[in-house]
């Protein structure tokens, strides 16, 4: 950074108090963590928690962004390293199978906090809304690599067989649930692979 060039880098305190929020919210829910939680744990002043997140729906809606953004991370690495459409959606299937299996799995943050906030106009909502439409909208695009005709419902079915997994990963045997979701996922793109290469042969 030169000189008279802003830092624009987040303060230490800031992903403290974000890092202590994401592990606490996703392993014990959102209503039930408090402020002062939060604040005891990351261990800030209520000053400087306030500095940086002007009221708790501020923390949840960070919460949920830095969420989005470690899937985002994943869905991009699985299609930059995977030219395939194909090979793209198993690798996105994969990262999810390995994530149900992973410890402290307490499935999907998003479903999670949807439970909690189910008024369609509260803005921590409209978040998860938001996420959801990424993921369904990239998956749309690889599906539409792989069979254009049949990418909007083959794109949901993934979403449901995802969102499936994810409810079933904490309740059942996690090594069961991600052989049966990636199977799911294995036969959904042989269909469709199928379908594109018989009007291909037409």
């Amino acid at each position: 950074m030169t000189r008279g060039e802003p830092d624009t880098r987040p303060s230490e305190a800031r992903l403290r108090l974000l890092t202590t929020a994401t592990r606490i919210f996703y392993a014990e829910g959102i209503h039930s963590v408090g402020v002062d939680r939060i604040i005891a744990e990351a261990k800030v002043t209520r000053a400087t928690f306030y500095r940086h997140f002007p009221s708790k729906e501020d923390l949840i809606l960070a919460y949920l962004r830095e969420v989005h953004q470690m899937d985002r991370g994943m869905v991009d690495a699985a299609i930059a390293t995977n030219p395939s459409p194909v090979d793209s959606l198993l690798a996105i299937a994969g990262s999810i199978a390995e994530n149900v299996q992973s410890p402290g799995f307490r499935g999907c943050a998003f479903l999670n906090a949807a439970a909690e906030y189910s008024d369609t106009d509260h803005p921590v909502h409209q978040e998860i809304i938001a996420h959801r439409q990424w993921f369904l909208d990239t998956l749309t695009m690889l599906m539409t690599q792989v069979h254009e005709e049949t990418a909007d419902p083959a794109a949901r079915h993934f979403v449901m067989l995802r969102d499936g997994a994810m409810a079933a990963g904490c309740l059942f045997n996690p090594a069961l649930v991600s052989e049966t979701f990636l199977r799911g996922i294995e036969g959904l793109l042989r269909i469709n692979t199928e379908s594109q290469s018989t009007e291909s042969a037409r």
